[in-house]
C-alpha cells in the first residue's frame, strides 16, 4: 500500500540501533506496508534461500572423493590368505586399554576389562589408535576402514543403510567376502561389489532395541559365523569358498555402540560389553583356528568411531576420533618396544603400555594395510597410505621376503593414489577456463616429461638397485604431494563459491531491508531499471555458461542465482533511498559517521553471540547486561520508580534464567529434577493464568486439561524412567500412552485458539502444550529451564511495553505508531532469546550433543529419522513460545504486523556469515567440527525461527489491531 508523508518531528529514545534504521533517522516520515501476503511472500522466499545454502558449506568445503575411471594397482602376491576385520562400533581406545578404567564406576571392576585383547597386545600383535574424520559416524567410519576414503560430511544425511555413489572397496577386490552384523551396514558394501561377492547376514531392525541388553547383537553375530563354519562340512560349494584365497570376513558389532547411546560410555553396561567384545575376539580367533588348521589369517580389530561422554557421537570430539587398532596373525609383525622419543603421550599413559610401541594410523590407512596382506587391488576410490610406506618409522607388516618387499607394495599405492589425482587433473583441466595445475606434479622435468612420471621412474630404478629404504623415502614423499594435489583439486574453486555465499547473504540482508524502507522520492527511470535488469541478467548468463563449460553441480546455478536476483531488486528499489537520504542530509560527513559508528554497535552485538557459541558463559554475561546495565542505563528514571516491582521481577528473571548456560552439559538421568521441571511448569502456568483469567468456565476448562496432561506425563515418565534403570525395557501401554499425550497435547491449543481472550493467555496455554514434550523428552534440569525461559519472556513482554508507553515520545496521537531505532536493540534481544532457546536447555553447538537417552521412553527401536524429528521438535519447542511472544510484543507495542521480525531477517545473517568463513576442513577434527556445526546449528536455528514466527503471528493475530497499513515514524 501507499506510504502517507508527515513532516511532524519524533523524538529519540535510548536504544542499540541498526545500521539499517539509523539510515534514515533524520528522515521525518517512514511508513511501512506489510500486508500478510507480503510479508509471507519474504519468509518463504527466506527458508528457502537458508535451507538452500546450507548445502553450501558442503559444496564449498567438503566435497565427495569419489571419481571413476581410474586403473587398479595390485598389492604384490600377498601374505594371508583370509583376513578378519572385526569392528566394535562405538569403541572408545582408551577405555579398551586404560587399567581400571571403570574403577570409578563400578568399583569391582576388573583391572583389564580386556585380557584376550591386552594380551594379543603384548604377546603377538602391533596396536595403536585409528584416528577417524568428521562425521564420526557409523557409515562413514565404516567407509573408510572399508573402502579407503572419507566420505563428505553432506553425505550423512543421504541415508543410513544405502550408498549416496558407489565406490570400490576391499569387499569387492577380495574374493569372497562374508559379513555379519546390523541392517544399517552390512548389505551397504554389497550394492557397490561385483554381483554374488559380497554374502551378508543380517538381523532384524526390531532387535536394535536401545532399552535391552545390547550385548545379544554382538553374541548372534558370533553365532552366525560359527553356523557358517559348521555349515561348511555339507556344503562343496561353500567349503570352496571359505577355502580359497584373499577372502574376507567382517564382524559388524554394534552392541557397544547401542549400549553407550543407552547408557554412556562410562558405564557398567559399556564395561560388560568391552567383556562380551573380548570373548567374542577369543572365540572367533578359536573357531578360524579350529576350522582352517593352518597360521594363514591374519586378523584386524578396530572401531568406526569412539563415543562421547553423553553417549553420542557425530562431531570431532577427541573421545570420538581416537579409536582402537590392533592388528595380529600371518604377515603382521609382533610386539615392539617403545621408541625414542617415546610413541605415547599423556592420553595412552594410564594404558600402562609404555614399554611397547604404539603405532597410529589415519583410519582409511587400513585399506592399504588389507590390500598388502591380502595382495588384491587396491581399492580405486582408496587414498589411504600403507603405514610401512615410511621408512624412518616401523609399520604394521611383516613380510616373508623381509623388508625390500615393503618398498613395491609402497610403490603400488603410491601408483594408485596418482592414478586418483591423474582422472582429476585431466577432469578439471578439461572442464576449466585458464586452468591452473598442480606445479609440484605437473611441471616439466629435465626428460620433458611432467615430474610425477620422473618421480615414479626414480622409484622404480631405485627398487631395480636393490635400495629399498631410499625407494620408500620417495615413494613415501611421492604420496604426501599426490595428496597435496588432490586437495588442489577439490578445494580449486572455493574462493569463487565463498566470494558468491557471501554476496548471497549480504544480499539477503540488503533485500529484506526494503521492507522496512520508505519509497523513494522519484523513482528509478525507465533507463535505468531496464540497464539494472540487462546488468543482472548478463551476469547471471555468464556465471551459467562459465559453470556449464565446468560441468558444476546444479547447486551452483541456484547460489549465484540468488545475489543476482536480491541486488538486482536493492538496484532498483533500495539505492535510489540512500542516495536520497545522503543528499538530503545536512551534513553528510557526519551522518555516514553515525551510520558506521551504529554498524560498529550491531557488529559487535552479533559477534558477541557467535564468540558464545564457544564460550557458554557469555550467555550469562547477556542476561546480566539485559537484567541489570540495560534497565539502569537506559529506562527512563520514572519507569523504574513507579514500577519497581517489575523491575525487581525482571532482573530476577533474567538473573534465573542466566544460570542455565552456565550449568554443565554433561548431565545423568534425575527423574527427581525431571518432576520438579514438570512440577514447576505446572506452577508457572496456573500462577500466569490466574492473572489473566476472564472467569470464563471455558478457559478455566481449557487450563484443567492441559494441566491433566501434564501431570499424566509425569506420572508416566517416572514409570518409564524406573522401568528402563531396571532393564525391564518399556511397556507398551507407557509407549502408547505417552505418545497419544504427546500429539494430544501439542494439538490442543490450536484447536481452541478462539478460546482466549487475550494473547498472554495463549502464550501460556502454548507454553503448558509443549510444556509436555519437556517432561517426556527431558533427562535432568531442562523442564525448569523452560518454565524460568518463558517466565523471562512473559515478563519482555511487561517491561518492553512499559519502556515504550512510558518512555520520551509515548504514542503517537495521530493514527498508527512511530517506528523507532530502540526495535532494533528489542530485534537483537530476539536474537538473543533464538540462540538462548537452543543452549540453555543444556545443549552445545555440536551436531551430537543432544541427548538419546529420553528418545527411548517413546521410541525404543531405533529409528535414525524419528529419532531426528523427536529431538528437532524438542529445539523447536521453546521457539514457538519466543515466536509468539515477539507477535505479541508487535501488538503491545502497536507496531505493524511481522514489522519486528522483519527487521531480524535484515540482521540475522551477520552471524551466519561469520560462521561460514570460519569453517574448516583442516587442523584438528575437533576444529572442524566445531566449525560445521556452528554453522549448521545457526543457519538451521534461523530457519527454524522464520517458520516459528509465521505459526506465532498466526496464534495473536486476532488480538491485533487489525490494521493492515501503519504509518511509523523513525527517530534517532
Amino acid at each position: 500500500m501507499d506510504s502517507e508523508i508527515n513532516s511532524e518531528p519524533v523524538g529519540g529514545c535510548s536504544s542499540v540501533p541498526s545500521c539499517h534504521t539509523i539510515l534514515f533517522a533524520n528522515m521525518r516520515l517512514i511508513s511501512i506496508s506489510s500486508p500478510a501476503q507480503n510479508f509471507f511472500k519474504l519468509i518463504t522466499l527466506g527458508i528457502v534461500f537458508h535451507a538452500v545454502f546450507i548445502v553450501s558449506v558442503f559444496d564449498c568445503y567438503f566435497t565427495s572423493h569419489v571419481v571413476h575411471g581410474m586403473l587398479p594397482h595390485r598389492a604384490g602376491l600377498g601374505e594371508a590368505k583370509r583376513i578378519v576385520l572385526i569392528v566394535g562400533d562405538g569403541l572408545r581406545a582408551d577405555l579398551l586399554f586404560t587399567v581400571n578404567a571403570f574403577i570409578d564406576v563400578v568399583p569391582s571392576s576388573p583391572e583389564i576389562i580386556a585380557p584376550y585383547l591386552r594380551d594379543i597386545v603384548q604377546t603377538r600383535g602391533a596396536f595403536g589408535v585409528s584416528h577417524t574424520r568428521v562425521p564420526t559416524e557409523t557409515r562413514s567410519g565404516h567407509v573408510a576402514i572399508i573402502g579407503g576414503m572419507y566420505e563428505y560430511v553432506s553425505s550423512a544425511s543421504k541415508g543410513w543403510k544405502t550408498n549416496p555413489v558407489h565406490f570400490d572397496s576391499v569387499f569387492n577386490q577380495s574374493s569372497h567376502t562374508f559379513s555379519f552384523g546390523a541392517p544399517d551396514v552390512s548389505p551397504m558394501f554389497a550394492q557397490g561389489a561385483t554381483p554374488g561377492k559380497v554374502d551378508t547376514w543380517i538381523y532384524g531392525e526390531e532387535n536394535e532395541d536401545f532399552t535391552k541388553d545390547a550385548t545379544g547383537l554382538d553374541i548372534w553375530v558370533l553365532d552366525q559365523l560359527r553356523t557358517l563354519l559348521q555349515n561348511a562340512s555339507s556344503n562343496a560349494v561353500l567349503d570352496s569358498q571359505l577355502r580359497d584365497d584373499k577372502v574376507v570376513f567382517f564382524l559388524h558389532l554394534l552392541g557397544l555402540d547401542s549400549t553407550g547411546h543407552s547408557y554412556r560410555p562410562h558405564s557398567k553396561e559399556y564395561m560388560n560389553n568391552i567383556q562380551v567384545v573380548d570373548y567374542i575376539v577369543q572365540q572367533t580367533e578359536e573357531l578360524f583356528s579350529n576350522f582352517y588348521h593352518d597360521e594363514e589369517t591374519s586378523f584386524i580389530f578396530t572401531a568406526d568411531h569412539g563415543m562421547s561422554k553423553i553417549g553420542n557421537h557425530g562431531d570431532g570430539d577427541p573421545d570420538n576420533t581416537r579409536t582402537p587398532l590392533i592388528a595380529w596373525g600371518r604377515g603382521i609383525r609382533g610386539p615392539l618396544p617403545d621408541s625414542i622419543p617415546s610413541s605415547h603421550d599423556d592420553y595412552s599413559h594410564p594404558w600402562q603400555l609404555d614399554d611397547f610401541l604404539r603405532r597410529d594410523v589415519e583410519q582409511a590407512d587400513l585399506v592399504p594395510l588389507m590390500t598388502a596382506l591380502l595382495g588384491i587391488n587396491y581399492p580405486v576410490n582408496s587414498i589411504g597410505v600403507l603405514p610401512d610406506a615410511d621408512p624412518t618409522r616401523p609399520g604394521y607388516l611383516l613380510p616373508r621376503e623381509g623388508e625390500p618387499a615393503l618398498a613395491p607394495l609402497a610403490l603400488a599405492n603410491a601408483e594408485s593414489i596418482l592414478e586418483h589425482y591423474l582422472v582429476k587433473h585431466e577432469s578439471k583441466a578439461a572442464q576449466t577456463i585458464r586452468y591452473k595445475a598442480f606445479e609440484p606434479l605437473e611441471k616439466v622435468s629435465q626428460d620433458g616429461k611432467p615430474s610425477r612420471v620422473s618421480w615414479v621412474s626414480k622409484i622404480e630404478r631405485l627398487i631395480s638397485d636393490g635400495r629399498s629404504f631410499e625407494a620408500r623415502q620417495e615413494t613415501d614423499e611421492l604420496m604426501k604431494i599426490t595428496l597435496q594435489g588432490l586437495r588442489y583439486l577439490e578445494t580449486y574453486d572455493r574462493v569463487l563459491i565463498r566470494a558468491i555465499v557471501v554476496a548471497a547473504y549480504l544480499g539477503w540482508a540488503a533485500y529484506s531491508s526494503l521492507s522496512i524502507l520508505p519509497p523513494a522520492v522519484s523513482s528509478v527511470s525507465a533507463n535505468e531499471r531496464a540497464w539494472v535488469r540487462i546488468t543482472t541478467t548478463a551476469a547471471v548468463a555468464i556465471f551459467w555458461a562459465f559453470f556449464a563449460a565446468q560441468r558444476a553441480p546444479w547447486t551452483f546455478y541456484v547460489y549465484v542465482t540468488f545475489p543476482c536476483y536480491f541486488w538486482q531488486q536493492f538496484a532498483l528499489r533500495g539505492v535510489p533511498v540512500l542516495v536520497q537520504q545522503f543528499k538530503s542530509s545536512e551534513r553528510p560527513g557526519s551522518f555516514t559517521c553515525r551510520v558506521l559508528f551504529h554498524l560498529v554497535i550491531v557488529v559487535v552485538v552479533l559477534q558477541f553471540m557467535v564468540a558464545a557459541y564457544a564460550h557458554r558463559s557469555l550467555w550469562s554475561v547477556g542476561f546480566l547486561f539485559m537484567g541489570i546495565l540495560w534497565p539502569l542505563a537506559s529506562w527512563p528514571s520514572h519507569v523504574r520508580s513507579q514500577k519497581p516491582k517489575l523491575l525487581l521481577l525482571w532482573t530476577g528473571s533474567c538473573l534465573a534464567t542466566g544460570i542455565f548456560p552456565l550449568l554443565s552439559v554433561n548431565k545423568v538421568e534425575d527423574l527427581y529434577m525431571i518432576m520438579c521441571g514438570g512440577a514447576t511448569i505446572l506452577a508457572v502456568g496456573a500462577g500466569y493464568l490466574r492473572l489473566v483469567w476472564d472467569g470464563t468456565a471455558a478457559a478455566g476448562k481449557i487450563s484443567i486439561v492441559q494441566a491433566s496432561f501434564i501431570v499424566l506425563m509425569m506420572a508416566i515418565t517416572a514409570s518409564s524412567v524406573k522401568s528402563l534403570q531396571a532393564k525391564q525395557g518399556l511397556s507398551i501401554i507407557n509407549q502408547t500412552l505417552a505418545w497419544i499425550i504427546l500429539v494430544v497435547s501439542l494439538i490442543y491449543p490450536f484447536i481452541l485458539k478462539a478460546q482466549h481472550r487475550t494473547p498472554t493467555s495463549r502464550i501460556v496455554s502454548l507454553f503448558l502444550g509443549f510444556g509436555v514434550s519437556f517432561v517426556i523428552l527431558s533427562i535432568s534440569d531442562e523442564g525448569l529451564f523452560y518454565a524460568a525461559f518463558t517466565c523471562n519472556l512473559l515478563l519482555w513482554i511487561e517491561v518492553e511495553t512499559a519502556v515504550r508507553l512510558n518512555g520520551p515520545g509515548g504514542v503517537s496521537s495521530k493514527q498508527g505508531y512511530e517506528f523507532r531505532t530502540d526495535d532494533v536493540r528489542i530485534v537483537l534481544f530476539f536474537l538473543f532469546f533464538v540462540q538462548v532457546a537452543f543452549f540453555g536447555s543444556g545443549n552445545v553447538a555440536s551436531i551430537s550433543s543432544f541427548y538419546l537417552g529420553p528418545i527411548f521412553r517413546l521410541l525404543p527401536i531405533f529409528n535414525p529419522l524419528l529419532v531426528v524429528a523427536l529431538l528437532i521438535f524438542k529445539i523447536a519447542a521453546p521457539h514457538v513460545v519466543l515466536s509468539a511472544v515477539l507477535a505479541t510484543l508487535n501488538t503491545r507495542l502497536h507496531l505493524p504486523p511481522f514489522s519486528l521480525f522483519i527487521i531480524a531477517l535484515t540482521l540475522t545473517d551477520g552471524m551466519t556469515m561469520s560462521f561460514f568463513l570460519n569453517v574448516t576442513d583442516t587442523g584438528s577434527w575437533l576444529e572442524v567440527g566445531q566449525s560445521i556445526s556452528f554453522f549448521c546449528v545457526n543457519s538451521l536455528l534461523l530457519v527454524c525461527s522464520a517458520g516459528m514466527y509465521t505459526i506465532g503471528e498466526y496464534l495473536v493475530l486476532e488480538y491485533g489491531t487489525g490494521a493492515s497499513t501503519h504509518q511509523v515514524r523513525l527517530t534517532e
